[in-house]
C-alpha cells in the first residue's frame, strides 16, 4: 500500500470537506436565524471542527509518512506561511462557534429565539474572514510544488 497516496487523499478530500461545511455554515447564516435552522447549524458547526482535525491529521501523516522527508516541509516558508493561514483561519472560527453555543442555549431556554440581527452580521464577518483565508491555502499549496522539484530527493527519483 502506498501510504503517500493514501494520506494524500484523505487530505485533499478532507481540505473539499472543510470547504463544503464552511460554505453550508456560511450559507445558513441569515437574518431569521433560529429554531431547527439554528439547531442544524450548530450540527454544521461541529462537523467544521471535527473535518478540520481531518485536515490537520492527514496533512501531519504526510510530513511525517510521505515521500517527501519531512525536512523540506520544515526549511519551506511558503509552508509555514501555509500553517500560519491555517492557524488563523481556526482562530477566526472561534467567534461563530462560540455565538452558535450561546444561541442553543437561548434556544432552549426559549423555543422562539432569533438570532439578533447585529450578532449575525457579527459571525457572518467571521466567517467571511475564514472564507477568504481558506481561499488561499491552496494558492500556499500551489506556490510549494514548483519548490519540490528543487528538493534534493526528486531530483534524484525518490518519488516525488
Amino acid at each position: 500500500m502506498d501510504i503517500d497516496l493514501v494520506l494524500t487523499m484523505a487530505h485533499h478530500l478532507a481540505v473539499f470537506a472543510l470547504i463544503g461545511v464552511v460554505a453550508a455554515e456560511f450559507a445558513l447564516l441569515r437574518p431569521g436565524l433560529g429554531g431547527a435552522r439554528l439547531a442544524q447549524l450548530a450540527r454544521i458547526d461541529r462537523a467544521y471542527g471535527l473535518v478540520a482535525l481531518l485536515v490537520v491529521a492527514a496533512g501531519v501523516g504526510r510530513v511525517m509518512w510521505g515521500k517527501v522527508d519531512a525536512s523540506y516541509y520544515l526549511a519551506n516558508h511558503v509552508f509555514w506561511g501555509k500553517m500560519g493561514l491555517l492557524v488563523i483561519v481556526g482562530l477566526l472560527s472561534i467567534q461563530p462557534t462560540m455565538a452558535l453555543l450561546a444561541w442553543n442555549r437561548a434556544l432552549k431556554a426559549d423555543d422562539g429565539f432569533v438570532v439578533p440581527d447585529d450578532q449575525l452580521k457579527t459571525s457572518r464577518r467571521f466567517v467571511h474572514l475564514q472564507v477568504a483565508g481558506l481561499a488561499l491555502i491552496p494558492l500556499f499549496a500551489a506556490a510549494m510544488a514548483p519548490e519540490r522539484l528543487k528538493h534534493p530527493d526528486c531530483r534524484h527519483g525518490r518519488g516525488c
